[in-house]
């Protein structure tokens, strides 16, 4: 049975629900002063069905099968997926060649990941992107992310690009997707789009700016969003 079936009612209006709920669970953590902890909440209140999960798209993120199948090099070495919640971005990267590691901070996510592709290549692992496993730092030629930055309120976002960029080898390339706006734009999140000079984070962290692109995704409604591609020099 396809996953946008398996619950009763219909996809939108079950991702619509989901919406609300992260929303409510999402101000009870930051009331609670652990703001970080409606992920998982949000994942074990889905009861399975991904339709309440606000960002699972159940396939790849356009923005990174286009980052891949334009590139030019080879997908090879050691990647890494932060924030894989259901694991399709980070599979995509395993096709693509990589040797994968993908983590969330959600227990819940990572198992039902595993649920969902249980003849992968990827290792999946629970971690917290603020505490990260110290054989991890460094230690990756391609450190990926996509929707995990704008889920973060903005107090706690540029230490979280310090830490997506410790993960990057000597060499390596960050590449960061989120929903794009205007620099002076007010948002009321989750998610809370990025502007670009947000981005720059990743410049005073140690890495190399590469390209900021602005690209539109299309689905119910035309969003735009940032890919952000950085290095970290080799020397």
């Amino acid at each position: 049975m396809s996953e946008r079936r398996q619950a009763p009612g219909s996809f939108e209006a079950r991702r619509q629900q989901g919406r609300a709920t992260a929303h409510t669970l999402q101000d009870a953590a930051e009331a609670k002063g652990d703001p970080l902890a409606w992920f998982d909440d949000l994942y074990k209140a889905a009861g399975d069905d991904p339709a309440a999960i606000p960002w699972a798209k159940l396939e790849p993120h356009p923005g990174l099968m286009e980052w891949v199948a334009r590139s030019g090099h080879l997908h090879e070495g050691r990647a890494i997926d932060v924030g894989c919640g259901l694991g399709d971005n980070a599979e995509f990267l395993d096709e693509a060649g990589y040797d994968v590691t993908a983590f969330d901070l959600s227990r819940t996510a990572v198992e039902w990941a595993r649920r969902r592709h249980q003849k992968s290549h990827v290792t999946y692992a629970q971690a917290d992107l603020f505490a990260l496993p110290g054989d991890w730092l460094g230690a990756f030629d391609l450190v990926h992310e996509t929707y995990t930055l704008q889920a973060l309120g903005a107090d706690i976002r540029r230490a979280a690009m310090g830490h997506i960029a410790s993960l990057a080898a000597p060499g390596g390339t960050v590449l960061a997707i989120c929903r794009a706006r205007g620099d002076d734009e007010a948002v009321d999140g989750p998610p809370w789009p990025l502007a670009q000079r947000e981005l720059g984070a990743f410049t005073h962290a140690g890495l190399e700016q590469v390209s900021i692109e602005r690209f539109t995704v299309t689905r119910d409604r035309a969003i735009a969003h940032f890919r952000a591609t950085y290095r970290r020099p080799a020397g």
